[in-house]
């Protein structure tokens, strides 16, 4: 297929900043600071904005769409160029493939990209940029079993699981035909809603799932070489037993309608599509991360003004192919007021769609509210930022023990306050998505008319690179992608054989943003 070239652009600016001028000139000021203990952060600009067309396609003919679950930017491959560019490699997760309708039986993949970045720091709203990040597809690699059957999108079953040697019991997909609603001989597949991504040095690569929730590692043929199930107090529970389905029923009866399950949400463990939303990994590959995107529903995490303390996980992953759990933290989202709630539902949690890990032990955390943005009701987002959080002093709950069984909480199940002898990590708010003066220098923008330069809804990727590659100073880019739940009036699944269009009747690009920022201790 021919090179697909796409574009990147960036959005940014945090609570509480003081947003400087850029209608008519640049400006040397920062569009906010924040400290974290002890460590300082400033966001400089936002640096650049661009897409992938919403009916674009891989090379097997399906819609490369979802493209914002989770990136990972290859170090060694950013390199800045004697003209002032910059290019690199980036690997794209998409989730479970087109589900507003019900799932259906994709297989889950990670897409590698080239990238050329130009950056544009004279842009203003008067004279804005058009995009300056170039995306030129490369490849797409398929996730499979250990056996090599294909992995599945489509809704684990409400109990049984898969038996492979040498792994934990994984969640089991059943599916009639061929999972689209056409002939086939149905089957089982182990399904997997693929929300975080590190690429080791060895090319295998750390994915973490909603479903189960778990965490998988793929070969760089995309076969699952390893499996790590969670502690009990993560696995969902119905009915006394281990139940993974996250209550989506497949496409292929009434269009993904009503419930596939009974209780529709666990009674304990992770919430219906509040798994591992986040991965990370240490820069020595050694140490691996995951944050639930809200509280376990134990914890509070039914009710999205109590799911705010939500568990951290940490294993050493030193032997990637025998991985130990090493300890566990509640790390306290943000809150916010909803302009279009009651003053009763206010204020709300903003769920977590991503971390990152930083040389300086901290982490960047991707946390927004929901149904803002394109192709959503509301256009105006209140809350959509890339913050930070520190564990140093934090309560190891692991280690003070008595927090991992499965009807063991951390927080009262119905207030969500958290309970006394724990102490959370330290949250800090920093880099705000929605301020217009940054985005539109790039002719985007948070709030007002429907179109294609409105931010999407969701924001759930976070990758970082030096300003200087060859001598880094302390100055990053961070890069973000929005997931578009695969929505497109010309979208493919099952390699190019099952057309759709989204009832919706909006066409999302998978929009980028990069921001520019410092850190300092």
């Amino acid at each position: 297929m021919n090179a697909l070239l796409v574009t990147v652009t960036l959005a940014a600016s945090a609570l509480g900043a003081t947003i400087r001028d850029r209608t008519c000139g640049a400006t040397s000021s920062v569009v906010n600071k924040t400290t974290c203990n002890g460590v300082s952060y400033e966001y400089q600009e936002l640096a650049g904005y661009g897409y992938v067309a919403s009916d674009a396609v891989d090379k097997f003919g399906d819609t490369l769409g979802g493209l914002g679950s989770s990136l990972h930017l290859e170090s060694g491959a950013w390199k800045k160029l004697d003209n002032g560019s910059y290019s690199g490699v980036l690997w794209s997760l998409p989730d479970r493939g087109w589900n507003t309708q019900g799932t259906l039986n994709f297989n889950p993949r990670v897409h590698k990209f080239n990238i050329v970045f130009t950056p544009k720091p004279d842009a203003t709203v008067a004279k804005p940029s058009g995009p300056n990040v170039y995306f030129q597809y490369l490849d797409t690699i398929l996730f499979s079993g250990p056996d090599g059957t294909p992995c599945t999108g489509l809704d684990a079953d409400a109990t049984g699981h898969l038996s492979f040697p040498g792994f934990p019991d994984l969640p089991a997909a059943t599916y009639t035909g061929d999972g689209f609603g056409g002939d086939g001989p149905g089957g089982k597949r182990i399904p997997v809603d693929a929300e975080g991504l590190y690429v080791n040095d060895d090319s295998s690569f750390w994915v973490s799932d909603e479903y189960g929730p778990y965490i998988y590692l793929f070969g760089a043929d995309g076969k699952m070489l390893a499996a790590i199930r969670p502690n009990d107090a993560i696995v969902p529970i119905r009915n006394g037993e281990t139940s993974f389905s996250a209550n989506s029923p497949p496409h292929y009866i009434d269009n993904g309608e009503g419930n596939d399950v009974d209780p529709a949400d666990p009674d304990s463990g992770r919430d219906n599509n509040h798994g591992f939303e986040g991965l990370t990994v240490s820069e020595d590959g050694k140490s691996l991360w995951v944050l639930l995107q809200a509280a376990a529903v134990q914890d509070g995490g039914l009710d999205k003004q109590t799911s705010r303390y939500t568990r951290f996980l940490k294993y050493d992953v030193s032997d990637k192919l025998a991985p130990t759990y090493e300890g566990e933290w509640v790390v306290p989202l943000p809150l916010y007021n909803d302009p279009t709630a009651k003053k009763s539902k206010n204020p709300k949690v903003a769920a977590q769609s991503e971390i990152l890990a930083l040389e300086n032990g901290q982490f960047f955390v991707l946390s927004r509210g929901s149904d803002a943005g394109h192709g959503t009701e509301n256009t105006l987002s209140v809350y959509r930022q890339i913050d930070v959080f520190d564990i140093a002093g934090a309560t190891d709950v692991k280690a003070a023990g008595g927090y991992d069984c499965s009807d063991c909480n951390v927080a009262k199940v119905k207030s969500g306050e958290l309970k006394k002898n724990i102490t959370p990590a330290t949250y800090c708010s920093f880099l705000d998505f929605n301020v217009n003066a940054e985005l539109n220098r790039f002719g985007v923008h948070n709030g007002g008319d429907q179109d294609q330069y409105l931010l999407n809804e969701k924001w759930e990727s976070l990758g970082m690179v030096p300003v200087n590659p060859s001598a880094p100073n302390g100055e990053f880019y961070v890069f973000s992608l929005s997931d578009n739940d695969f929505i497109t009036q010309k979208g493919f699944m099952n390699g190019g054989k099952f057309p759709y269009s989204d009832g919706s009747g909006y066409s999302l690009d998978s929009q980028a943003l990069v921001f520019k920022i410092r850190i300092s201790a």
